[in-house]
């Protein structure tokens, strides 16, 4: 993973400074002129370099002498998603990320990821994961390796594919071997903070500790599954219903092998030959617009679905987000040898 400063250059400095950084990115070859609190003040291409030279300037010149003044950039914090999949699709491969500053907090990259999400993601780390024992005596689950990665690496990846650059992770059980593990993201050019439960918190009651989130969504998240979702058209789609939660769901189909009678009052009034029902299950994934992590008690052991519960009796929008995709929750022996089955098949 490029660390983004390596496409920040200073304001000053030589073209030849350029060109040796030209090299060391291609095929990237794209530098941000940024001030010396790294607020952005132009773009620079290899293009631009060679205008420049053909008017007169040398490798000596200033940089600051041939930059683009206007460049593209986006607005952390915002939801500007539609400017982003214009970017993406005008081809605009290297694009910054500033702040409410205008510093230059990121650069990403469309080859390499398929996304800018304006998300805090939340990852349940604290499990104890009794199902998986004696695997889990000396290593939390999150850290069980499926295909050579840890699963919670799996995770983290797929949300980082689509942008997400801000994470949490909550912790218990050996939660110190995560943090080792992880650290604080920078290798993966992402943060990571960590909130420790000092007594378990169910499955999204570690979120009412966190007060700092960087974004107006935020994404909590098992840390053990594996799935291969699209969280750009979960994002979409979430946004385009106003939902104040959204749940992924995964289809459950019961095949029932007679007819079923419909009666009323012991009266038959039609019937069905072997059906098929489809039913939705909870995936562990929810999109929540922060707004409503105002009713998640303090310090309280509370799941999400209780979140959900207490959404809808408050009368706002709880809306499901069915998946035909890969989906799989690593929580018993069964499970983690199907996923090493699977890993070999299909890309998380």
């Amino acid at each position: 993973m490029r660390i983004y400063k390596e496409h920040l250059i200073l304001s000053g400095s030589k073209v030849k400074q350029a060109l040796l950084k030209f090299n060391e990115l291609s095929p990237d070859a794209i530098l941000f002129v940024v001030d010396k609190e790294d607020r952005l003040i132009g773009a620079l291409t290899d293009g631009d370099v060679r205008r420049g030279l053909l008017k007169g300037f040398s490798i000596e010149s200033n940089v600051d002498e041939i930059i683009q003044t206007n460049p593209r950039y986006i607005k952390k914090g915002e939801n500007n998603l539609k400017q982003i999949i214009e970017y993406r699709e005008g081809d605009f491969r290297v694009v910054p990320i500033v702040d409410e500053n205008h510093k230059v907090v990121n650069v990403i990259n469309f080859r390499k990821i398929r996304s800018y999400l304006p998300i805090d993601a939340v990852i349940m780390a604290g499990g104890r994961g009794q199902r998986l024992q004696p695997l889990t005596d000396s290593l939390p689950k999150p850290l069980l390796k499926v295909g050579g990665k840890a699963i919670m690496e799996h995770n983290l990846d797929r949300l980082a594919l689509f942008g997400i650059d801000d994470f949490w992770v909550s912790v218990k059980y050996l939660g110190e071997k995560i943090e080792d593990h992880f650290g604080d993201g920078k290798d993966k050019n992402v943060k990571i903070e960590y909130v420790w439960e000092n007594e378990p918190l169910g499955t999204i009651g570690a979120v009412s500790q966190i007060k700092n989130f960087e974004h107006d969504y935020v994404l909590v998240t098992n840390s053990d599954l594996l799935t291969n979702i699209d969280y750009e058209q979960f994002f979409l789609e979430f946004i385009k219903e106003d939902a104040d939660l959204a749940v992924l769901t995964i289809p459950y189909q019961v095949n029932v092998p007679y007819a079923v009678l419909e009666t009323e009052n012991g009266v038959v009034k039609s019937f069905k030959e072997k059906p098929i029902y489809t039913y939705y299950s909870n995936g562990g994934i929810y999109l929540i617009k922060k707004e409503m992590l105002k009713f998640i008690p303090e310090n309280v052991f509370f799941n999400a679905t209780d979140l959900m519960e207490e959404l809808i009796r408050n009368k706002k929008k709880v809306i499901s987000f069915p998946f035909s995709g890969y989906w799989l929750d690593v929580g018993k022996h069964e499970d983690f040898e199907k996923a090493h089955i699977d890993v070999k098949n299909i890309k998380f």
